[in-house]
């Protein structure tokens, strides 16, 4: 159906926030607060070849596709991706070498932090980078990604509502966040990116983007990297995320934005 918008639509701030070719870093900035869970982390680092060059552009290309389909697909096109994502979370397993215990990787708890930090790293990078939005849009914003949360597997009402639910769920979870032991630092694994050889020569961006991702984080996050945490550090990512949003807003929108955003805009528009 020409009217079937899937779970967000053209009067959703979603769609305003998800199109920006600045969500990049909201992209890499969600991976490194999903590091800090060790369940979630233990989960990745168990179950994928993240070193392996094939494997790892895969499972790049396979995440994208899925975060553009949730956005912008119709009902049936989430579903059918959720599915997938679902069913590989409910077969897969990871071990917990703290306790020795074996959890699927559909550990509510687990997902529920992936979710949060997806939330909280597109909405900050978007207001940071100047994007246009209220407080009541920021609110809206979670509240609308609580549909996303049910795509995989998790139930509305177990997600945060709202910008102040989704702070007081960071808050509550901090005692239990760490960088895993046997986890590669960002920072080092940036260094040796394994991009297929028709993208090798992004590899050299691929740490500067890292810096900046890890430059937004909390400054409790950026402890746990074992990082400097300073106002400096604050003010030199919000710079750095306006200048870059700024200057890809010079970049004709034809080339600026994907084909699905596109389409968004003139949907938003109309």
């Amino acid at each position: 159906m020409d009217d079937d918008y899937g779970i967000f639509g053209p009067e959703s701030v979603t769609w305003r926030v998800m199109g920006e070719p600045i969500q990049l870093v909201g992209g890499f900035r969600a991976l490194l607060m999903q590091g800090l869970h060790p369940r979630a982390m233990r989960g990745v680092l168990q179950n994928s070849a993240l070193l392996d060059p094939a494997e790892a552009w895969a499972r790049f290309l396979r995440t994208s596709e899925f975060v553009r389909v949730r956005t912008y697909g119709t009902r049936a096109e989430v579903e059918r991706a959720g599915r997938r994502v679902r069913k590989i979370h409910a077969t897969l397993t990871a071990r917990d070498p703290d306790t020795g215990e074996t959890y699927h990787l559909d550990d509510p708890e687990a997902l529920r932090w992936v979710h949060v930090g997806e939330v909280d790293s597109y909405l900050t990078v978007a207001r940071r980078a100047g994007v246009r939005l209220s407080d009541a849009d920021a609110d809206r914003f979670v509240a609308e990604w609580r549909r996303a949360a049910e795509v995989v597997g998790l139930s509305a009402d177990d997600v945060p509502g709202s910008v102040a639910e989704l702070r007081d769920y960071i808050a509550a979870r901090r005692p239990e966040l760490r960088l895993v032991p046997e986890a590669a630092h960002p920072l080092r694994l940036s260094l040796h990116t394994p991009l297929p050889g028709a993208l090798s020569a992004l590899r050299p961006a691929v740490p500067a983007l890292t810096v900046l991702a890890l430059a937004t984080l909390p400054r409790w996050a950026r402890r746990l990297y074992g990082l400097p945490a300073t106002p400096v550090g604050d003010l030199w990512a919000s710079t750095t995320l306006r200048a870059l949003h700024t200057g890809i807003g010079l970049i004709p929108a034809q080339v600026r934005y994907a084909p699905s955003a596109r389409r968004a805009r003139k949907l938003m528009a109309a």
